[in-house]
Order: structure tokens, then sequence, then C-alpha cells
């Protein structure tokens, strides 16, 4: 390849002399070199070779150099090229004893500088002229005249092959700028390719492989495993409830988690393993080779180990957990896809058995799979299809036994599946972003029916309604509760939330905001699970709280544990400070209502006195309440209304 020419200008008048003859050398030098009498003869020649127009002024001279012999030209050619001053071209004799002669000196030049333009200048040769031509081959760069010669004709070949020399050097700028264009643009469109393969296989948020580079993984990993007959293993990592993460911190929290769970899986990975985003908040390893299926397990308790540390997002300390699914190959599968949903398979499997741990796959779990995944669609049409109901637990008063309140529960009628619990598809609500229109209609149904029971000629009662901590957070929480209120036509005394103290205390400062509104607008405001989130007692003077509620943890072993008792008779203690009400829940027996009536406990609810149930038996309970005229006598307890709003001289 010929090395790219320095930059510069290309006008060249530089010309070689080689001939044995000195007197010949000042022939050439009194044509070729400028003078006044010669202008107009040299403009005159150039005219007649190319045409041009007729000009005035001087002619350029041409820059001779001599040499005696074809091994001296050889050398002066060497040094011009050298001192980047190349000749455009040389006239060259052909007979030169006793040194090289014309042919063999032309060869030599040529071979040093293959653009020189040669013109032969001789009287006898002792060559044909074609064969000159022939065995030198280079015809476009090679004129030949007989001496003796005309001056015409030495300025026209000069002119010519200078002519030629520059624009053939001009074209070849032009050429190898154009190349290096080309070879710049293809640089270009081979870094942007690069860089569009690495956004087609990564993951833009971790960095990490994505689901495309899975897959190729993995049928590279089918290939090894088949030819050399060895085992590796797929684990897929789900994060447990991370869709709380965004809806207390945000989306922007829950990409640093997204973040920093891919360092810390990336961290417990060997160099030979691959650890993918596939994504949302799933993640999947592979893990290859494994020599037992022991290695692989022992990797997924690294990771719930790795997990379990704290994590500070946004300012904020919080924690997740994994729930893992691993399947072998070849055990499980000898396809990308049946590795894959096996996994999965595994890994609902390890949400359903608790969360926070690992389930290699086994036969069966792809049905159980199957049916969760037609549960979690039946679920989007649920709401459409009016298939959700509420059923109503009785709230009674310790003290007389009366029933004023009632917490509302959401059953789903399914076609198929019978009556389904909560517990079964509200995971699934939260994780789909369904949370939010189920919460609304619990709203809107426990308004319409807390109205319909008053329009029905029943004693005024107040409907209690579990709010998500998503619904709390984000959403029109404050509209939807007005318009409900309004649309039922319910005052909103009779109307109460119930929120957990981790969804109060995620943002403090923003739950006082909040709950003030709702605490104005003459809603009560309940805590509900009280000693098992936060445990915070500054918030229960700061916020606009009317109600506690104790979990039934401490319930449960209230008769049995004495350390329970005085856990349950503290907050009751605490909260009558505070001039809120308390309410047990889950009291199943006789023996439990007796110790929570001494402790001095507001009101109960649990399978003791009612399950939950429908509203027409609960409306069946209240008319047979309407006969027990001490259940209708008026209660201190159910004077309670809420902390801020404008009905406080108002009783239910």
């Amino acid at each position: 390849m010929r090395p790219v020419d320095s930059p510069g200008p290309v006008t060249n008048r530089r010309i070689l002399i080689i001939d044995d003859n000195a007197q010949i050398h000042e022939d050439f030098r009194k044509i070729l070199t400028a003078s006044d009498n010669g202008d107009a003869d040299l403009a005159a020649a150039e005219r007649a070779v190319f045409g041009d127009a007729a000009t005035t002024g001087s002619r350029p001279s041409f820059e001779l150099d001599f040499a005696l012999q074809g091994e001296e030209g050889l050398e002066r050619v060497r040094t011009a090229l050298a001192a980047g001053r190349p000749y455009a071209m040389a006239f060259v004799d052909m007979r030169m004893p006793p040194g090289w002669d014309g042919l063999e000196t032309i060869g030599r030049l040529w071979d040093v500088d293959p653009d020189l333009q040669v013109a032969i200048c001789s009287a006898h040769s002792d060559y044909d002229w074609m064969d000159v031509i022939a065995r030198l081959g280079h015809a476009d760069k090679l004129l030949i005249i007989k001496k003796p010669f005309e001056i015409i004709e030495i300025i026209q070949c000069a002119s010519a092959l200078t002519r030629k020399w520059q624009n053939e050097r001009i074209l070849r700028r032009q050429v190898q700028a154009l190349e290096q264009a080309v070879s710049t643009h293809t640089e270009g469109l081979d870094i942007a390719n690069r860089k569009l393969r690495h956004v087609a296989t990564h993951d833009a948020l971790t960095g990490l492989p994505n689901r495309v580079l899975l897959e190729d993984r993995l049928t590279q990993a089918i290939v090894h495993g088949e030819r050399e007959g060895r085992m590796f293993a797929l684990l897929a990592i789900n994060l447990d409830r991370f869709k709380l993460i965004n809806d207390s911190l945000g989306h922007r929290a829950g990409d640093e988690l997204l973040q920093e769970v891919a360092r810390r899986l990336s961290g417990i990975a060997r160099d030979v393993d691959t650890v993918v985003r596939s994504g949302g908040d799933e993640f999947m390893l592979i893990i290859n080779p494994v020599a037992a299926r022991q290695d692989a397990t022992l990797v997924a308790a690294r990771v719930i180990e790795a997990l379990k540390a704290t994590l500070r997002i946004t300012g904020v300390e919080t924690h997740t957990t994994p729930s893992i699914g691993i399947a072998f190959f070849p055990a499980d599968g000898t396809a990308v896809e049946a590795l894959i949903a096996h996994a999965d398979a595994a890994m609902h499997c390890a949400k359903q058995r608790g969360r926070n741990n690992a389930q290699c796959f086994e036969a069966g779990m792809t049905t159980h799979t199957r049916d969760t995944a037609r549960l979690q669609s039946d679920l989007h049409d649920a709401i459409a299809l009016n298939q959700f109901e509420l059923y109503y637990q009785p709230k009674v008063e310790v003290a007389s036994g009366a029933v004023r309140s009632a917490e509302a529960l959401i059953r789903w009628r399914h076609p198929e599946r019978g009556l389904v619990l909560p517990a079964e598809f509200i995971p699934f609500a939260e994780d789909y972003g369904l949370i939010g229109v189920i919460g609304e209609w619990v709203v809107r149904e426990a308004c319409r029916q807390a109205r319909a029971w008053q329009l029905r000629g029943l004693p005024a009662l107040r409907v209690a309604v579990n709010l998500s901590a998503s619904q709390f957070r984000h959403g029109r929480l404050l509209e939807i509760v007005k318009e409900a209120l309004k649309d039922a036509q319910l005052d909103p005394r009779h109307l109460e939330v119930e929120l957990t103290e981790s969804a109060v205390m995620s943002d403090p400062m923003g739950s006082v905001a909040i709950l003030e509104q709702l605490s104005t607008m003459g809603v009560l405001v309940s805590v509900d699970d009280f000693g098992t989130g936060y445990s915070s007692i500054g918030y229960l003077r700061r916020f606009p709280i009317d109600k506690l509620k104790i979990d039934r943890s401490f319930i449960n072993e209230i008769t049995t544990r004495s350390d329970d008792a005085c856990i349950v008779r503290a907050i009751v203690s605490l909260a009558h400070c505070l001039k809120l009400k308390v309410v047990a829940e889950g009291v199943e027996t006789s023996e439990q209502l007796k110790i929570l009536k001494s402790l001095g406990c507001d009101q109960y609810q649990g399978y003791h006195f009612s399950p939950a149930i429908t509203a027409d038996a609960f409306e069946d309970l209240l008319r047979r309440q309407e006969n027990d005229s001490q259940a209708r006598a008026p209660s201190d307890i159910e004077r309670t209304h809420s902390k801020l709003s404008t009905y406080r001289g108002r009783e239910i």
C-alpha cells in the first residue's frame, strides 16, 4: 500500500537531467530555466498542450538538477525523497557509458520512486523502442524524445509531465482523504454496532446481561453440558414485596435497590457464572458447572445471606428478601425454555412456602405455577365482572357487648374456585399494581353499604376499611375518600380507616399531612397490628390517631403468658392516657375476653363473637341487637370521633 502523502502544496516543477554529456545539461538549463525571452515561448507551448486560454505574465521556471550517470541520478532521487522534495520528472539519456544504460537507470529509479515521470531523450538505443516500452511496463509515465530535439518538444514534455505528476498527487490525496473518511465512518459504525449489541443484550439500569443474553448463555451451557456430560444449575431469584419499596419510598429508591442487589449478586458469582436481570425485580444466576445439587443450594443460601444485610436506600435503611427457585440441567430440562420455566415454578413455590427461602424444582410445581398464573390473570377481570364482595366482622364493646361498628373484609367470589380469601390474592394485587383499584372499590362499597343500612332503619354504624401502604402513600386517597362519602351520602364520622404502623412510619412527615386531612374531614384513624411494626411511641401523640388495634399475636397467649398480658395492659394504659380507644383483634375464647375486660380494653373482634359474615347476615345480627335494650343504650366508647373533625360536639 502506498504511504499517505504528507500535507502541503502539490505544485512541483523539480526536474532531474541524467545525461553523460555536460553540454546537454547546459542545453536543458537554457530551455527550462525561466527568462524574459523564453516566457512567451513556454506560455504558447503550454496553451498548445493543455488548451488553456491565453494569459499574461511570465511563465514559471523549472527547478533543475543534473547527473552524469545513472548511479548518481539514483542517489539524487533517494536524497530528494528523504528530504520530502521529490522530482516530478526526469530526462534520461539512453547511452551513458561506462555506467548503467538508460533502461536500467529508469528501472532502478522507479523502484525507488514509482511516481517519477520519465522522458527518454536519446539519439541512439541498443533496444527497439517498442521493446523498451514493453520491458519497462510504465507507458503512462514514459515519453520518448529523439535527439536532436526541438526546444518546443522539451518545453511541452516538461510542462505535461510535471502537470501530470501534480494531478496524480492531487488525485491520490483525494482518494486517501476519501479512504480515511470511509475508514473513520466504518470505525464509528463498528463502535455504534458494538454499543447497540451491548444495549440489546444488557440491562440499562444494572449493567447486567438481560434475558436475551441469558438465553444465549443457557444455549451454550446446554451444548457444553451435553458434549462433556456435566451438570449446571439455573437460579431464579425474585425480590419479596419489592413493590412496597416503590410504593412507600418511590421508584428512584426501587432503582437503587435493584442496583445494590445486582452488585451483591455479582459479588457472589464466580467468573464462569452469569448473573442476569431478567426483568422487573427478577434475577437469574447460571452456576456452571456444579458437581452436585448441594453446590447450587449453598449458593442460594449465600444469596439469602447477602441480601439479609441492611440496605441504605435514599437515606433510609431497608431490607429485602429473596425467593429462589433452582432447576438443574439435565435432570429438570434440556432446553432453554424448560429450564427457565422450571426455575420460575420453583421460585413461585418458594414464595408460597413463606418467601425468603430456596426450593429445588420438583414434579408438580409447574401445575401449581400455571394455577397461580391463571389466578393472577383472573384477578385483572374480577372487578369488571363484579366478583368481589365485602364481609363484615363485628367490633364489640367489651363492657356492654353492643355492636356499633364493623371491619369490612374483602372476599373474591371466583366462578370456579369459590370463595377466595384475601391472603391468597392480595399479594398478587400488590405485586401487579392492582391493589389501588381494589382498595378504591373497598372504600366505595363500604360507604355504600353503611349508608344502605341506615336507609333501611338500622342504627348508625361505623365501618372500618384497611388501607395498604401503597394506597396511603400514593394515588388519590383523599379524593377517593371524599368521593366515596359524597356518592354514598355518608357522614364522614361513620367511616374509619385502618393503617399499619409501618405504613404510617415509612414517611412520618408525609403521614402527618395525610392523616390530618382525613381527621379534619371527620374520618377516624386506627393503627392496625399495633406492637409489631416500628413501635415508635412518639407518633401516638404527634399524629391525629383515634384508635389502636392490638395485634392478635399478643391476644393468642394472653391467658397462658403473663408477658403478653403485661404488654396488653401497658398498651391499654398508654392509649387511655393519650385519650385513644383500644381494640383487640383475634379474640377466640371467653377467657381471653375476661382478661381484656379486666385490663380495660374498649372493643374486641374475633371468632368468639362472630367471624366475618356477609352484609345480609350482618344486617340480621344488627336487627337482633335492636331488641336488646342494653345494647341500644348509649355507649361512652362509641362517642369516639376524629381528633380534628368539626363534629367534636356530636355523638354517634
